[in-house]
């Protein structure tokens, strides 16, 4: 439950800066999704960094790594 904190915009700069793409978007229920492409050591700097700078918000977390798809071409705040 990280909504209304800046956690959207802040990921969304993390992943920029990381050259990785895929998107960010608040759900219904309160919980925030995330799914992004990249290099696996970009991926990997972009968790720390969001858990560096939004960790106090994060009450849990859920993770899945999965082949990448190629299918995004930016990073985004999706709606």
């Amino acid at each position: 439950m990280v909504q209304g904190v800046g956690f959207r915009f802040t990921v969304e700069e993390i992943a920029i800066n990381l050259g990785l793409t895929g998107w960010v978007k608040n759900l219904m229920d309160g919980r925030v999704e995330l799914e992004a492409e990249g290099e696996e050591d970009a991926l990997s700097k972009s968790l720390e960094a969001i858990n560096k700078r939004m960790g106090l918000y994060i009450k849990g977390a859920e993770m899945e790594w999965l082949t990448p798809t190629g299918k995004f071409d930016s990073f985004t705040i999706a709606f």
